[in-house]
């Protein structure tokens, strides 16, 4: 039987690891776009439109980050802001159109890499692996969330 902590050890590591290597894949991608960044993005994407405290409470983070990372999203014209239908007061975030448009083709670019970097692995290792992560990231979702981007 393999000694378990040795295994933590390695998951550990490797998963620190593509967390590296996916931020720097995420400036090669779009210089502008931070992982972060098309993460919250695609977040926009999937929901719809959402309030800024709606991401910081989904993500976990600081509301003054998530203004930040805003901010420079608006900057760039990638989000912007319209009135809630149900309360004209509050402000929900929407992608612009060259928003989605960045968002399409840096994850069509994500694919493609996916792609080569698993290019020698087969359909059931492929199968697997995704199984494994969608386990590993459900195993960390509060209760209510059950979504595989979540």
């Amino acid at each position: 039987m393999p000694d378990r902590d040795a295994s933590l050890e390695t998951i550990q590591r490797e998963l620190t690891a593509f967390a590296r290597r996916a931020r720097a894949a995420a400036a090669r991608l779009h210089p502008e776009l931070s992982l972060v960044s098309y993460t919250l993005l695609a977040h926009l994407e999937e929901q719809g439109g959402c309030r800024a405290t709606d991401l910081a409470a989904h993500y976990l983070l600081d509301k003054s980050t998530v203004s930040r990372q805003i901010a420079g999203l608006e900057r760039l014209g990638f989000v912007e802001r319209r009135p809630a239908p149900e309360d004209q007061r509050a402000q929900v975030l929407h992608l612009t159109t060259r928003g989605a448009d960045t968002l399409a083709q840096v994850a069509a670019n994500r694919r493609d890499a996916f792609r080569e970097r698993l290019g020698d692995w087969d359909d059931a290792d492929l199968d697997r692996f995704a199984d494994y992560l969608l386990r590993y990231n459900a195993s960390g979702r509060p209760p209510g969330r059950r979504t595989p981007q979540s």
